[in-house]
């Protein structure tokens, strides 16, 4: 099948300063915040009594929510207005963010589909052309769908004769979708409207005359993006009849938390269903004969391991799996003799985790994570080793779609000095050649990265990269940047950031763990972080700071933490637990309620990972770090600016609303505790480049305040102050193909789905 076994992120961002170090951050002024009222509110939860008096900002619609909004805002922009080094920052984010990044090419109808932003657009434009030395032309702008570039795109897939492409599009950041039909020739777009689309893609019949998408059903009352989703279905939409004659495929009333993520194989003979609960990694396939039957099979119905589909020849499907494997292997079933016994082995499980697989040229190409850094194997159908691809260096590497029978495929590679550059690899040869390959001015030379290891609290050895200036002094004075997420099966890699640049230019240290609960290690590394064991995410990302103190590398009075979603949750919670180990704090649209997050979109789904407050022994465990009911009255807190935006869907502004209340209650010292709410945005994806930018140089403005920087900022005009006029930028370069790299990893919707690794999540 179509598509790319892993999202790397294309990311970007600043440069060229200086700190002066013997600084020292000084305390903020006396703030005086909106005044929050506490309304009487009760829970009684497995026999505790839980308070929550800001019950009430959970109503984003309410006047007296909006009112809130509005007052945190005005005092938090009022105190970022006073840092004069905040506009020399976004004009430095604006100049190094102008350059061109490319999506990762893929073959579809006869022609090549990527994506690319020409520096300062809002959105990534989708480009097409027939061959690789003709010139491109705009398939579909993105930018021409809003005025304020808040319209972004979503899945496409273009029909098997290359005259149709169906898109997906979103609004203000909503994780929900619409999908349209444009003729390719004529650049119109038929009267095809499919809306409540989400976690889907579309996905074409071999005819052309029709796709296959997931929705729900229209949510009910009037705020669509709070209401509770359930009920998962998957449709067949036929061109120029309306949505409402859609035919239903497959759902199941009995299992409300099911979800389904629908695709027609290669050679157009059946219909794929990865069936996944919540976010658990565990997930159920079933298929459709489209030619010789109606019934639905369910191939894999025991919930017992994951079975990421790749691809089929003829009645053998290959799929990537953990059963029995926890680093991962691959499988073959005949799906004309499919007992268990008949199942062969074709790639055996090694001691790296095995992130994705794909199938062109006939071959397997395997993606390896090795220490959190990419490895490349190919593999012949038999299982045997063909060769190691020879990546550009130490680093991230994505890509590798394309078709059974094709003999080329792309990929993306990237670092934590390196920018996105795009590669085309023949799989005859096995030689890689540059297809693209950005310019941006700065000298990755004047930067290192190395790869440490050190022991958390119970002894586990977690790896940590640690990127800087060459030549950096340790004496404990260096500001420093601690970037961690540790859930959902997700791997922190190294990848490109222009805000990262930005900061090490500035003197600054970016420090990136791999923590319990992500997935560098497979299974045993992810489960070791979840539900019972959280606590464990939290203890690794404070070993963290602790070696990094020990070994002089910065000092408390010196270093920040940050992570945005599930990310923002651990910010969350170390602030809680060691607030006297931090200078600063950026917690990012985070899960700061777990007591109800399940309550909201489809929080329910990540009870998975983080267990069920329903659940009493996993309500003690979640109660226990909670960041929102830990926070204590009478307590020095570092200084805070906590960011959501009033469209997020996923974790509603809501965990930041009531966190955010809470703790300018209890902050006893001086210093600032705020929040910046964005408009006409969601939980990141599809942000306009405008906002990124924006966002970014304020959070770097509150940094070089809080941790007493000095920077000497280089005017984007080499010694000119005048800006250009030109507030917009770009997007990352995801290729925008038939399906996510990882089925699972896009349909169920994460709290934090990661795009990338960089410091502000751009």
């Amino acid at each position: 099948m179509r598509k790319s076994f892993l999202t790397v992120a294309a990311l970007v961002v600043l440069a060229a300063c200086s700190t002066d170090m013997n600084s020292r951050p000084k305390a903020a002024s006396k703030f005086t915040y909106p005044n929050t009222a506490k309304v009487p509110h009760e829970d009684n939860l497995h026999g505790v009594r839980v308070p929550d008096p800001y019950r009430w900002l959970e109503d984003d619609n309410a006047p007296d929510t909006k009112a809130w909004v509005e007052a945190q805002n005005k005092v938090t922009f009022g105190y970022l207005e006073e840092i004069p080094e905040r506009a020399p920052l976004k004009e430095r984010l604006t100049k190094l963010w102008n350059y061109e990044r490319y999506g990762v090419p893929h073959r579809e109808g006869g022609r090549y589909v990527f994506g690319k932003n020409d520096g300062l657009q809002n959105q990534a434009v989708l480009y097409t052309m027939r061959s690789l030395g003709e010139t491109p032309r705009v398939l579909l702008d993105p930018n021409k769908l809003s005025a304020d570039g808040t319209v972004s795109l979503g899945p496409t897939e273009i029909s098997d004769d290359g005259k149709l492409l169906a898109y997906g599009i979103s609004l203000a950041g909503s994780d929900w979708q619409e999908f349209k039909v444009r003729d390719i020739e004529s650049g119109a777009d038929l009267p095809d409207y499919i809306k409540w689309a989400k976690s889907s893609g579309a996905s074409w019949t071999k005819d052309g005359k029709g796709f296959f998408y997931s929705r729900y059903d229209e949510p009910a009352g009037t705020n669509v993006l709070k209401g509770v989703n359930y009920f998962h279905k998957v449709y067949y939409h036929r061109l120029g009849t309306p949505q409402s004659e859609d035919m239903l495929v497959y759902h199941r009333p009995d299992q409300k938390e099911w979800g389904f993520a629908a695709g027609v194989t290669d050679d157009g003979r059946y219909l794929v269903m990865h069936v996944w609960h919540g976010t658990d990694t565990r997930n159920r396939f079933f298929y459709k004969d489209l030619v010789a039957s109606e019934r639905v099979v369910e191939l894999l119905n025991d919930f017992d391991a994951d079975y990421t589909f790749i691809d089929n020849v003829g009645t053998v499907f290959y799929f990537r799996t953990d059963l029995k494997a926890p680093r991962g292997r691959v499988i073959a079933i005949d799906i004309a003799k499919p007992a268990r016994e008949q199942w062969r082995e074709v790639v055996a499980e090694t001691k790296d985790r095995l992130q994705g697989a794909s199938m062109v040229n006939n071959q397997l190409i395997c993606s390896y994570l090795k220490d959190a850094r990419t490895e490349v194997l190919v593999h012949g159908l038999d299982g045997r080793l063909v060769r190691r691809v020879e990546l550009p260096g130490i680093g991230t590497a994505g890509g590798f779609g394309g078709r059974r029978e094709e003999t080329e495929t792309f990929y993306a590679f990237t670092g934590f000095t390196t920018p996105t550059t795009i590669y085309r690899y023949d799989l005859m040869t096995g030689t890689s050649t540059v297809f693209r390959q950005p310019k941006v001015d700065f000298d990755p030379a004047q930067f290192e990265t190395k790869q440490i290891f050190y022991a958390s609290k119970d002894g586990t050895r977690v790896p940590m990269f640690i990127t800087h200036r060459k030549g950096l002094k340790l004496d404990g004075k260096n500001p420093t940047l601690l970037y961690g997420y540790g859930g959902f099966d997700i791997s922190l890699t190294p990848s490109f950031s222009v805000s990262t640049v930005v900061w090490m230019e500035m003197g600054g240290v970016y420090a990136v763990p791999n923590l319990r609960g992500g997935g560098e290690y497979g299974k045993a590394w992810h489960e070791a972080g979840t539900k019972l064991k959280k606590q464990n995410v939290f203890d690794d990302f404070i070993a963290a700071a602790e070696w990094l103190i020990a070994n002089k590398y910065t000092s408390r009075d010196k270093l920040a933490i940050a992570g945005g979603s599930n990310g923002g949750l651990l910010v969350g919670a170390c602030m809680t637990q060691r607030p006297d180990l931090f200078r600063a704090t950026l917690p990012a649209v985070g899960v700061m309620d777990m007591l109800r997050f399940h309550k909201f979109t489809r929080g329910w789904a990540w009870t998975s990972d983080y267990g069920s407050p329903d659940n009493a022994e996993e309500f003690r465990a979640l109660f226990a770090y909670s960041p929102y009911h830990n926070l204590k009255p009478g307590t020095r807190y570092p200084a805070t600016m906590v960011t959501t935006a009033d469209h997020d869907d996923r974790v509603v502004p809501a965990h930041s609303f009531k966190f955010t209340a809470r703790l300018q209650e209890c902050q006893a010292g001086p210093m600032p505790t705020l929040i910046r709410i964005e408009t006409k945005a969601g939980h990141g994806a599809g942000k306009p480049t405008s906002k990124v930018i924006e966002e970014a140089a304020d959070r770097f403005a509150f940094l070089v305040r809080e941790l007493g920087m000095k920077p000497e900022l280089k005017d984007a005009r080499r010694g000119a102050s005048r800006r250009d006029g030109r507030e917009k930028a770009p997007e990352d370069w995801r290729s925008p193909g038939r399906f996510a790299t990882n089925e699972r990893e896009s349909a169920r919707q994460r709290p934090g789905l990661r795009q990338s690794s960089g410091a502000f999540g751009q």
